[in-house]
């Protein structure tokens, strides 16, 4: 199993209910889509920081979801409230 973390900051002029809805509609409609994605968390920390942890069956699976995220109208309107410039995604293997 594969762990990816992204770890990003909101726009300074997104709404919170704003987000949790483009959120939502992420999960939903684009995220539990993919081959392979086991499951999707998405939290706040108490600096504004989020992460959203995504459990994948494989590095192959991630890295396909990852080429169809950009092309994805769902996941740019999720990306259109996240400040880019602070977004880190870091992969992890369970051993």
């Amino acid at each position: 199993m594969v762990l990816e973390v992204m770890q990003f900051r909101l726009l300074a002029d997104t709404a919170i209910e704003s987000f949790l809805a483009a959120d939502r509609r992420l999960q939903t409609d684009f995220a539990y889509q993919q081959p392979g994605l086991l499951r999707r968390t998405a939290a706040r920390g108490d600096s504004g920081e989020w992460v959203v942890i995504d459990h994948w069956r494989t590095a192959a699976e991630a890295d396909a979801c990852a080429e169809r995220w950009e092309r994805d109208p769902v996941a740019q309107t999720f990306m259109d409230l996240v400040d880019r410039s602070s977004v880190r995604v870091q992969r992890y293997t369970s051993l």
